[in-house]
């Protein structure tokens, strides 16, 4: 006699950012039973929970999967990082913590490709419902949310630099970029409280947890989706050396973000026809969509030695790390209890696009991805990039095996539009830093250097220098499968061709917002769980947004 599989109503697979909303707003119907099942182990790391320590997870693959793409054919052929979360809270426990929602006219977009209720003034609401902000509620904040949000105090004397060269290199001063006006310099949110990383996870997942209805499993890694002809009826999961079935009697959502999520479509025998046969996969659903469209922002670091002892160099030193770690534990204050990205900003690199296509993070330190540090002593740098890159790649399984990495290419710069961009990017770039603001504090230019000048000489820096993101989106997009045989959701995140199922995640973009991608997946996930459970929609909002009023003619 065997065991009949557990059963609850919906499985969630995936505890990140989208996975942790859903947890909590599907569980509170005490008579919906609600699984999470999440790859990783719990997120009580120390580096899971103190702002400044979000680049130590991304160093090892202990709470991330630590992916490589393939060679990068515009990328001087290098394998390119791709990290993603491997913990409970998914990539929104180890990211970089910048609350950016993107633009408007990003989620306009979206509605002209046929997705009705994807505009801007249905998505605001979800925005607002989800958010807590520190300064209260107005017409684009939520104030009684469960994701807290600060706003960016800018401490460091090269933060105000920064806003005001951005102001006389001729750019707006923004007071909130989530807000009437994106386009300009100015502070940026981000996701902490009290000192702490405020993830999603610990938003929204954990205050669920005292529900008895709702049961969360760490470090069991689901295999595919269990079918029944083209209807959804559970899962296949590793534990402890054994498989384990799982039912869900009402739905399936995937929530694993752009790489895991199209990797299980693919385990499912949910894909291209042709690509499953190739590796003996029965197809279940022909959807060639799956994993095709992937996109991600890519950007360059613009370093400056400082001629004053200001930034933050002594506290990443191995004696300053201790202070800021001590400080941190005992008060949650200083040094550690913040993600450094205090301000940026959104300008446009050319007249005649409509809305910011170039975003800054401005950070009192020149520091490499890797650690090392070109002042070699006090320095600052703008992380810079495309907003809308028009390269697309694709994530594919290599194998039947769900534990062997997928093969990821991003083709990165694989377009002239991309390029060119990118140009703008670092030469609008050094014009904010050669403002007299900055007089007091900028010493050489230690990267790109002032020897690179040309397209060529760019372009050759970018191919060797360019990082990404980390925002990968897009592989398995909502659309109109009538008119797009590349669409892979509906409107309402329904897999197209197979019954109670969903994903709902980055991966479902159509394509790429103008901004970070965390802020953007909760309001999703928000949204989408009145879908789901069949409630009707937040009413629309009819704030207004800010479009520089001569932009098809001005570049500032």
């Amino acid at each position: 006699m065997t065991n009949k599989p557990a059963e609850y109503d919906y499985i969630i697979v995936g505890s990140g950012s989208a996975g942790s909303v859903l947890a909590n707003r599907l569980s509170e119907d005490p008579n919906i039973k609600v699984l999470v099942l999440e790859a990783g182990p719990k997120d009580h790391s120390i580096f899971s929970r103190m702002p400044a320590a979000f680049s130590e997870p991304l160093k090892s693959n202990r709470l991330n999967w630590a992916f490589y793409t393939e060679p990068e054919p515009t990328m001087n052929n290098r394998k390119m990082y791709c990290p993603r979360g491997r913990i409970l809270g998914g990539s929104g426990s180890v990211n970089g913590m910048v609350y950016i929602r993107g633009h408007a006219l990003d989620y306009d977009r979206w509605a002209s490709y046929g997705l009705n209720g994807w505009d801007y003034k249905y998505c605001l609401p979800y925005f607002k419902r989800v958010q807590n902000h520190e300064y209260g509620a107005n017409e684009y904040r939520g104030g009684d949310g469960l994701q807290h949000v600060d706003a960016g105090k800018q401490p460091n004397p090269l933060f105000k630099a920064w806003i005001e060269a951005g102001q006389q290199a001729g750019y707006s001063y923004t007071e909130d970029a989530n807000g009437y006006q994106q386009e300009g310099i100015g502070p940026f949110d981000r996701t902490t409280k009290n000192g702490y990383r405020d993830s999603s996870a610990r938003a929204f997942l954990h205050p669920a947890l005292k529900r008895p209805n709702l049961e969360v499993r760490t470090k069991v890694l689901v295999n595919k989706v269990l079918l029944e002809g083209n209807i959804a009826t559970g899962v296949e999961l590793s534990c402890c050396n054994k498989l384990e079935k799982i039912r869900a009697t009402r739905e399936v959502i995937l929530c694993g973000g752009a790489i895991n999520s199209p990797m299980l479509l693919q385990h499912s025998g949910i894909g291209s026809a042709d690509f499953l046969k190739s590796l003996d996969i029965p197809v279940v659903v022909d959807l060639p969509g799956v994993g095709e469209n992937l996109q991600d922002h890519l950007e360059i670091y613009v370093q400056y030695r400082c001629t004053q002892p200001i930034s933050l160099y002594p506290a990443v030193r191995w004696y300053g790390r201790i202070k800021v770690g001590l400080e941190w534990i005992l008060f949650k204050t200083g040094p550690g209890a913040t993600n450094h990205f205090e301000a940026g900003g959104f300008i446009r690199s050319r007249p005649g696009i409509k809305h910011p296509n170039l975003q800054f993070h401005f950070l009192p330190i020149a520091m490499n991805y890797d650690g090392t540090m070109p002042a070699g002593g006090h320095g600052f740098q703008a992380h810079v990039g495309p907003m809308r890159p028009t390269s697309r790649g694709y994530v594919r399984i290599r194998n039947k095996d769900p534990r062997t990495p997928p093969s990821i290419l991003f083709n990165y710069m694989g377009t002239e539009n991309d390029r060119q961009e990118m140009r703008e990017a670092v030469r609008l770039t050094r014009d904010i830093i050669k403002q007299k603001a900055f007089e007091p504090y900028r010493g050489e230019e230690l990267a790109p250097g002032l020897s690179v000048v040309s397209d060529e000489d760019v372009d050759a820096f970018i191919r060797e220098r360019g990082e990404s993101a980390y925002h990968p989106s897009c592989s398995c997009k909502m659309g109109i499968i009538a008119s797009d045989r590349m669409a892979v959701v509906d409107k309402d995140a329904k897999v197209y061709g197979v019954e109670r199922l969903r994903v709902v995640d980055t991966s479902i973009m159509p394509d790429l917002v103008s901004g970070n991608t965390d802020a953007p997946t909760i309001m999703m996930a928000d949204k989408l769980s009145d879908a789901i459970l069949g409630k009707s929609p937040l009413l629309p909002s009819d704030a207004k947004i800010w479009i520089h009023p001569e932009w098809k003619t001005k570049q500032r």
